[in-house]
């Protein structure tokens, strides 16, 4: 079954299009000037009664160059053999129905499957190949991490797709941090393009999937932005209710509040010491040092080890 993380993080493209000359080039992966990207049918079925979607098609409009070029985008959760059969279809059947060079682009979230990934297809045997496919790849080790609040605020589109492909690696909070300090600072405007920072917001939590990435997410956002706008979305819940007293001691209490919480997620037993030391705790560089640890540690006293 599709899950929620990997339909984000292909789905991040239909919401910003022009992402991918922003994002692309950050991998050493050229895209050509345009004057348009549009989405096509994803449906590859033939009149056979065998599907084939492929997770997103786009139009790309070069300009001098008439038609301009077809863009497959996948989504790739690990290796996958039989991804090769699809793939070597997919493009094959676009360059058919389109009569325009098709590319294929897979972005991944861990390394071992954007190396995989990243593998030329070859079909033939010893004495001939009959094609060669290489694939584009975007994802962890291949793209920067973003974890300055000024990168990510220059352009939100590439410091989300960053935290998606980087939402496995231990140093998820950093880039998180550093995202939703960009996120805050864009209150006053949108973020790229036509895409609202409400929005980014969300495509975040839809692709961090259950854990306590997605609950570290939505603290962040309760402290940084505690009036955080969004009838009935995803992001405003019950959680939100009464947080931020004030901006110094609403940040301790968010920040107290997230360490329990990402606990709590993981199934960590918290006894009433631990929870009144950090509940009761206003030096936000320390809550920082317990909010860290609690994504790892085994027992709630581990976060005060070093102390």
């Amino acid at each position: 079954m599709v899950s929620s993380p990997h339909e984000a993080l292909h789905r991040i493209f239909r919401v910003d299009p022009g992402l991918f000359a922003r994002l692309l080039p950050r991998a050493g992966i050229g895209f050509p000037e345009h004057t348009a990207i549009e989405p096509l049918d994803t449906d590859l079925t033939e009149i056979r009664p065998l599907e084939r979607r492929v997770d997103s098609v786009f139009r790309v409009h070069v300009p001098g160059e008439e038609g301009g070029f077809v863009l497959a985008v996948e989504s790739q959760g690990k290796p996958d053999p039989d991804k090769h059969n699809s793939w070597t279809y997919y493009l094959a059947h676009m360059y058919a129905k389109y009569r325009l060079p098709p590319f294929l682009l897979v972005v991944c979230k861990d390394k071992a499957t954007a190396a995989w990934a990243s593998e030329p297809i070859r079909v033939g045997r010893g004495f001939h190949t009959s094609m060669v496919v290489f694939p584009l790849v975007l994802g962890p080790g291949i793209l920067p991490v973003i974890t300055e609040p000024d990168e990510a605020a220059r352009d939100l589109g590439v410091a989300v797709f960053s935290a998606l492909a980087y939402a496995s690696d231990p140093g998820l909070t950093a880039i998180l941090d550093a995202l939703a300090s960009g996120v805050a600072g864009d209150a006053g405007k949108s973020g790229s393009g036509n895409v609202d920072r409400v929005d980014w917001a969300e495509i975040v939590e839809i692709g961090l999937g259950e854990g306590p990435g997605r609950e570290y997410w939505r603290n962040l956002m309760a402290t940084y932005t505690p009036n955080f706008p969004g009838s009935n979305s995803i992001v405003e819940e019950s959680w939100l209710d009464g947080r931020a007293k004030g901006q110094s001691e609403g940040k301790a209490e968010g920040k107290a509040e997230a360490v329990l919480h990402v606990l709590k997620a993981r199934g960590i037993e918290i006894s009433g010491s631990v929870r009144e030391r950090v509940t009761e705790c206003t030096d936000l560089e320390a809550l920082e040092t317990w909010l860290g640890r609690s994504l790892s540690v085994t027992r709630a006293e581990e976060l005060f080890a070093e102390e």
